[in-house]
Formats: structure tokens, sequence, C-alpha cells
């Protein structure tokens, strides 16, 4: 392998070794198609046309690569209806949970609290819980199409849940136990639960947060549930509440322990309800089935992560992100997911590193936040720890800086870097890893197998240029529909009202012959006078200058005529308002230009989040325009409500609102 330290945007900075490249699950997926009579070109860009161009004998190949077992009678692959009807393997049966234990043996989780203590758990061990859990859930009259809902961190509970109930054919969904009762109930209240797995405590910096009353609150208005399980490992000084819903400990349904029986389902039947951020209004429930979320998240960790059996992964995640659900999944691949409980930077950014060489983790998941904050520290991690079987680094949540791509190379040292984009809404990416490709500094490799990702300008054109990020073919990820939206009308207005019969996906995407860019959201884009900006072109600039903590830029149209563009920042300790204002003028007037200056620059205690990590910049552009913060934002739904009380003080104050 080859690392040019010296390379500039958009220049190769890794390349893979070529004697190695060979050994890659995309390049022993090529060689397993042209034994089956493919002319299959050489290198990902031909695979990737052969999977978009021939979707039917990609996915129906795919299968069979990946050991997936359907039941049923063979058929078409798909029914041929245009998106968003389209459905696959009609007819067929699976179940998620059967490829994720059945016949596996060894460690199937690492599990480490925030304390340090580490548990492995044995499939052997794992099946006996999920069996346990399964046949308890039975005798509640849990069966095919009912709800089981959780209220649980990362931890190997929550693991079992999700397995337990797939198991059954029923429908799963969990949320973090740091989420305002508010914004679980808005969530949950929608699926009508029959039980719910939760947690009277959680630990998080270094103490029990205690969630009785919480979780009081949120059981009186989930009145469908007939009975809650109780989980207390993890938070031992966190005694279960006395509630009205009758109440089992999950010691006690894990006792004894039983093999699971899996349901064979239709490869369309629904297996968990993933929610959209919600911000405001009702969360999006978006519904997968068995057979796309297996073929997504399997593809997604094989092809786009090189994930290997045997391989270790620890991807930092809550349990409310996608990405959690694609840490679970890495059993069905062969590796072994390393779950970390609490805060896992705690004490400090370092513990990341410090937990990925105590596994000896092969492939690291992180958020670009966190990649940023560490570019920012002092941190030099290969110096510090042993990260010798680190091959991977993934990361994803928002675009990753050119001075993150700089900054992994020259600390962490010599891995693929796999800069990713895709969503909740399939479970899985539409750009991400190749990994017989060059990793070119500041730029996502190339489109996922099976994603016929495209760049349309405003009048449905493919562009070279900067346009919205399009689907125009089926991917079986696709949702099977959004919960409670009979009609179908929601759905469609979500991806398809834009250019009918093609996915829009909502964000700005640039392709080249250099690679992806994501360009931040098209639903907050700056339109100053006409010209159309990308917030994250200042995002790059403005964030990699050491005066700044983070950022976050905003457009709010005032009434018929006015246009107000202020910049957000928070500033580490000990910087001025004065420095950081001059130097962040200077950096935008030098790497943009004038006309990207915000007509403010507005220094805030800190950038507010959703629960994942993504910038709630809609939600303050609205309070700009004048609307109340119960209008915009579920406070039970974000990082830090108080501050969106200070941004809603804020925005009443400005003249442009006044």
């Amino acid at each position: 392998m080859i690392v040019d330290l010296s390379a500039a945007d958009g220049e190769v900075i890794w390349r893979p070794d070529p004697e190695t490249a060979g050994d890659t699950q995309t390049e022993r997926f090529a060689a397993f198609v042209r034994a089956r009579g493919v002319p299959l070109g050489e290198g990902y860009q031909a695979l990737w046309e052969w999977s978009v161009e021939d979707s039917d004998g990609f996915w129906s190949s795919f299968v069979e690569f990946a050991g997936i077992r359907l039941g049923g009678e063979p058929g078409p692959v798909r029914n041929g209806e245009p998106m968003p009807a389209t459905r696959w393997f009609p007819g067929r049966t699976l179940n998620f949970a059967r490829h994720m234990l059945d016949g596996r043996d060894g460690t199937a989780l690492i599990a480490i609290s925030e304390d340090g203590n580490t548990d492995e758990i044995s499939f052997e061990d794992l099946r006996a819980q999920v069996g346990a859990l399964a046949a308890h859930l039975r005798s509640l009259g849990v069966g095919a199409g009912d709800r089981v809902v959780a209220v649980l961190p990362n931890v190997p509970e929550a693991i079992v849940g999700l397995l337990a109930t797939a198991s059954l054919g029923a429908v799963w969904s969990v949320c973090s136990p740091e989420f305002g009762p508010g914004a679980i109930v808005s969530r949950f209240a929608q699926l009508e639960p029959k039980a719910v797995l939760a947690s009277p405590g959680y630990r998080l910096a270094g103490k029990d947060r205690d969630r009785c009353a919480e979780l009081t609150e949120i059981l009186e208005q989930l009145p469908t549930v007939e009975q809650v399980v109780w989980v207390t490992r993890h938070a031992p000084s966190v005694p279960a509440p006395e509630t009205a819903v009758p109440a089992v400990a999950w010691a006690d349904v894990v006792a004894a322990s039983a093999e699971p029986q899996f349901v064979d389902v239709e490869f369309s039947h629904p297996l968990w309800v993933l929610f959209s951020s919600g911000t405001t209004g009702v969360p999006k429930g978006i519904v997968h089935g068995h057979g796309g979320a297996l073929l997504e998240e399997l593809q997604m960790l094989l092809f786009g992560g090189d994930l290997r059996a045997g391989d270790r992964f620890f991807s930092v995640a809550s349990t409310s992100w996608v990405v959690w659900n694609s840490l679970v999944s890495a059993m069905g691949v062969g590796a072994t997911p390393v779950l970390v409980d609490g805060n896992p930077t705690f004490p400090s950014l370092d513990r990341v590193w410090e937990v990925a060489a105590r596994t000896r983790t092969a492939v690291l998941g992180l958020g670009a936040g966190f990649v940023h904050a560490c570019a920012k520290s002092e941190l030099v991690p290969h110096h510090d720890h042993d990260l010798r079987a680190l091959r991977e680094i993934q990361v994803t949540g928002s675009p990753l800086s050119a001075d993150g791509f700089r900054w992994v190379y020259r600390n962490v040292g010599d891995v693929w870097l796999v800069s990713m984009s895709g969503g909740t809404d399939i479970a899985g990416c539409f750009v991400g890893g190749a990994p017989t490709e060059p990793v070119r500094v500041g730029y996502i490799q190339a489109p996922a197998l099976g994603a016929k990702v495209e760049s349309w300008d405003e009048a449905g054109h493919p562009t070279t240029s900067k346009g919205e990020l399009v689907v125009t073919a089926p991917m079986p990820s696709m949702p099977l529909y959004l919960w409670g939206d009979a009609d179908g009308s929601r759905y469609r207005a979500s991806y398809f009202e834009t250019f009918p019969g093609v996915w829009r996906h909502g964000d700005f995407i640039e392709i080249s012959d250099k690679g992806i860019l994501i360009l931040g959201r098209s639903d907050s884009t700056l339109n100053r006078n006409g010209i159309r900006l990308g917030s994250a072109d200042i995002y790059a600039v403005v964030e990699a200058l050491p005066e700044v903590a983070e950022a976050m830029v905003v457009g709010a149209e005032i009434g018929e005529e006015d246009y107000y563009m202020p910049l957000f920042v928070a500033l580490p300790d000990g910087v001025s308002e004065e420095i950081a204002k001059a130097a962040i003028e200077r950096a935008i007037r030098t790497n943009l230009s004038a006309r990207y200056l915000p007509d403010d620059i507005v220094v805030m205690r800190a950038i507010p989040h959703t629960k994942t990590g993504k910038k709630l910049e809609v939600p303050v552009k609205r309070l700009i325009q004048g609307a109340a913060l119960a209008d915009v934002v579920d406070l039970g739904a974000v990082d830090d409500p108080p501050l969106l009380h200070e941004y809603a003080a804020l925005a009443a104050s400005q003249p442009a609102v006044a």
C-alpha cells in the first residue's frame, strides 16, 4: 500500500497494494460471476456498471455468493413494477435472524461497558438468549406482524431483542434511552407495540442515569403494551420502577435457554421500523423488509467495507442510528461486532482508539464529527496504541473534510479510509468504498454496487456538476412503506414527488473522475441573490480553522424579498470572538469568495444536533423565519435541549424577524 502525505485536495493519498487487491470481496465476487458466464470487464467500474445494468443478475448472484438461503419456489428476481411499487424475490421466504445465527460458532459479540469491563458472548450463548426471549414473547401472543419495541443502549440485550423479534416474524424498533419521553412516544405510539424491552437506567460519562420517571410516563402513553421486560444489568444502581404495566426481569426471561425457532416469512415481510430524526412533526417510520435489509446490509459490509469472516468490527453507534443495524449485521458475514456502552469518548476521545487496539479491531466505523474533533486535538493514535490489526476506517454521518482525510493518514497510518453516505431510508449506502481503488483527499471513492446513483439538475437532466442525488433504478432495501401511510402519499412525497419514478434523496452530490462529493442537504440550500451556495463548502473551510470548534450556516428567506444568512460558530476554549471572526472572514475570502461571506458570524455555546449527530440547520432556519420553538423541533430528539432555547431567543431578537 502507498500513502502520500503531500497529496493536495483531490489527489491520491492512498493506493491499495496490488498484490492483495485480488483477495478483496469485490474481486472474489467478480471471479464468482465470471465463473457463471457473465462477461465482466476488469475493475470496480466494470463491476458497478454490470450491477446496475443487470440488477436482476447482480442481486440473484449476490444471494448465492453471500450464502443467503431463500425458501419457496424460484421465480423472477423482481415483479417489474416501477418504483416505489417494486417488490423483490416475490414468493421467496427467509428470516433475517436465521442468517445471523444459524450454524455459526465462536465469538458472536464483544461488549465493553463504560468502565472497561469486557464480555465475550459466544454464538451458543447468544442463540440460547434469543431462543429464550422469543419463547417468552411467543407466550405473550407475539407473532408475525406484531410489534416489539425497546428503549436500550448499545448492549447485547438490544441485539438479542432484535433477533428474537425477527425470529418470530414480529416487527422491531428501538430508541436510545437518552431520548426524551415525547420523542419516544411520538415514535412508538404509532406502532402500537405489544411488548417493550427497557432499561430503567443507563450509564453515561461515569454516572448511572435514572430514567424511571420518564419510562413510567412513556408506558402510560402506550396502552397496547401487555408487558415490559426490565434490563438492569448495565446500570444496577437504578432499580426498575413500579408501573401499571405487568413487568418481568430480563434475567428471569433468559434463565431457561432455548434454541430459537425461525419463522419463514416472505422476502418483503417487515423486519424493523427505523425513524427519521423527527426534529419536527411526527417522525417518519421507515419500514424495511427481512430480505431487502439483509441484502443491503451484507453487500454494504462485504463490498463497500471488505469485511471478512473473523474480523472485529467496532462502529461507534447509538441504537437509534441506522449504523447500529449494520453493526449487528456484521455477524451475517462471520465478523464479530464490538459494542461499546455509555459514552465512547469518555473520559476522552482517545478511548475509541484504545478500544480499537484492545479488541484488535480490523474495521472501525466513526462519525465525521469525531474525526474532525480528533484533528483539532493532540492525538496521534498510531504512536499511542498498537493498531496493527486495523485495516480500514469507515466515516459517515456528514461529509469528511480534506483535513480529516489528512489527519487519518498522518496520525493513524496506512489504512483504507472509506468515506460513505447513505441513510436510514435505505438502511445502507448509496456511495462509499471500493477496496481496489485509490483514495483521493476529500472524495468518496465510488457508487455502491447495485445503486444507480446520478446527479440531476433542477430540470431532471444528468449533470457533471453539483445536482440532486437521485437513484434511477430500484434497490431491494428501498422502504416497503412508511408506517401509517395507508395510501402511500407520504412515501411518494418524501422521495418521488420531485422526479416521478426516480428516487430523490435530498442531498446535493457531484460526481467526477476524481470521485464523489456530498455537498449538503438540498432542503437546506443556501440561495443568496439567486446563486446556490454549498454549505459543505463553507464547513470545509471554516471548520478547518483552529479558531473554530464547529460551525453551522443557514439561509432564511424573510418575507418576499429579504434573505438572511448567518454563520453560527462554537469556539474552542481560550479563543476570542474577534480573532475567530477575523480568521473566518479571511479564510472564506481566500478559499471561496466574498459571495460566501455570511451576513453575521454569531458565536454560540455550541452547535445543535439531533441525537444521531445531524446539524439542525432547517429547524434553526425556521426559528429565524419566526416560527415557534415548539413548532420546529421535538426537544426530546436533540442532543442539547437548552441550547435550542438559546437559538430561539437569539432568533426572536433578530431585526430580520422582529
